[in-house]
């Protein structure tokens, strides 16, 4: 194989991951005209999201550990095949039912991109300044994405129809599996094992979308009825029988020693609340932009144009500073920051304006994520050994999904009964607003003492492990 440019690697699979982050909200937009369709009512619209980002968080301990075994180009190769026919018959669909079950295995392909994506970073750019600008970049791509899918949803939406919002991704796939095929190299693990622990996934796939699918059904069942408190208790049960299996496994899915590693534990308990906030934050965003204000599906996404802008400037400037100064004090600030932001939002009238009541916070935001997401993965990824760099990427991506699906089914629980004690209209709707908004500030303070007691910067871990 022809030997090709570390940045060249990097484009490759950095545009793979882009495809798995932009679907999780260029759909976003095209909710309207997808549940106007298909025939969805309010409360199942959500899992058209969810389904997504559920299956996608389920199963990426897995696709991380099989990147780890089985080689990372291989599995990212598997991923994108099966991503693109997704996204094809997605598009094709004329029942709710098969584009819930489609994004569900759309999100099951994505969870083996998106390991072996990120882990093929970490083995061509080692440990260093070198690494941190990738991861940078990485970031840009990360939260970028999430922004850029909102403007692309929009003019997809309006000008061709929300089945573009997938058919976009079939020749992109097509061009990404040639070009990885042909010039990525295989990164195999040469002591592997050969065997994935297929208990310990079923356990923890199914005790992660059991969690999430009783959070996302408890307002409309009850906090406290027994179907609620049942599948919570299931969940439980089937993830600390994950974690005992995974204590005795000969070759477990996730090895819990790698939870010694200081910044591991912390960096992954940084990242949930953060994605949390994140996706539920733009989901009710683009809600009250379009269903309150009226915006097109074009000006909608255009109302969130600052956000990718404002984050590649931040992905610039962050690896060099974290060179200099470390992890820790940004994954402190950035939180905060976004607790600002919050804070603006949690007062969102229901005649608002773009400019004052909106645009502060997406000014804001931005800053405060693109000052965290880069030193959070560099920490939940830094002293990892590289035979287990497949499972530390897969396991801080899991802890980004199953918190964006986590953050979605509460923000959307908190609003809803919020929303449901009040007399109907915009002025309920926007109250189940405020309250969700103060619900992710909570998760921002969260982040930021997790990053203030359990973050240490390098220097600092020689002494505190």
């Amino acid at each position: 194989m022809k030997q090709i440019s570390k940045w060249l690697i990097f484009a490759f699979v950095a545009i793979a991951q882009f495809m798995v982050v932009l679907d999780v909200s260029i759909t976003n937009v095209a909710l309207p005209s997808i549940q106007h369709e298909l025939g969805f009512t309010i409360s199942s619209l959500q899992w058209v999201i969810t389904a997504y980002v559920l299956s996608f968080g389920g199963f990426l301990l897995l696709g991380g550990r099989a990147a780890d075994l089985f080689g990372r180009r291989r599995m990212l190769l598997i991923g994108i095949v099966a991503f693109t026919i997704c996204s094809l018959l997605i598009g094709l669909t004329e029942s709710s039912v098969m584009l819930v079950t489609l994004r569900a295995l759309q999100g099951v392909a994505a969870a083996f991109m998106s390991p072996a994506a990120l882990s093929t970073v970490l083995v061509t750019f080692r440990d260093g300044s070198e690494r941190n600008k990738a991861l940078g970049f990485w970031t840009l791509v990360a939260t970028g994405g999430a922004s850029i899918g909102l403007l692309l949803g929009g003019i997809l939406t309006q000008y061709l129809g929300w089945r573009w919002d997938f058919f976009v991704n079939v020749p992109v796939g097509i061009i990404m599996i040639f070009l990885i095929a042909r010039f990525v190299p295989a990164y195999e693990n040469k002591e592997k094992q050969g065997t994935v622990d297929v208990p310990g996934a079923l356990l923890v796939t199914s005790g992660l979308m059991s969690l999430v699918f009783a959070l996302s059904q408890a307002q409309s069942w009850g906090w406290l009825s027994l179907q609620t408190l049942v599948v919570l208790a299931s969940s439980i049960a089937l993830l600390i029988g994950f974690v005992v299996r995974e204590s005795k496994a000969r070759h477990p899915i996730m090895p819990l020693s790698i939870f010694s590693i200081r910044n591991v534990s912390g960096a992954n308990l940084i990242m949930m609340p953060l994605y949390a906030t994140m996706i539920g934050t733009i989901f009710l965003l683009t809600v009250y932009v379009q269903g309150i204000l009226h915006y097109a599906p074009v000006v909608t996404g255009l109302c969130f144009l600052p956000f990718p802008v404002l984050i590649g400037v931040m992905s610039a400037k962050i690896p060099k500073l974290v060179a200099r100064l470390g992890f820790r004090r940004f994954l402190v600030a950035g939180p905060l920051v976004i607790a600002l932001s919050l804070l603006w939002l949690s007062r969102l009238p229901v005649e608002g304006s773009y400019f004052i009541d909106i645009l502060p916070t997406l000014i804001l935001m931005p800053l405060g994520i693109g000052m965290t997401i880069m030193p959070v993965v560099a920490a939940a990824t830094s002293g990892v050994p590289p035979e287990e760099s497949g499972l530390a990427s897969g396991l801080v991506s899991t802890s980004q999904q199953l918190g964006g699906a986590l953050g979605l089914a509460i923000l959307l629980s908190v609003a809803a009964a919020v929303t449901a004690g009040l007399a109907q209209g915009p002025m309920a709707t926007v109250s189940g607003f405020h309250a969700a908004f103060l619900v992710d500030i909570a998760f921002m303070l969260i982040a930021a003492g997790v990053a203030v007691f359990v973050i240490r910067d390098k220097k600092r871990l020689l002494y505190d492990q």
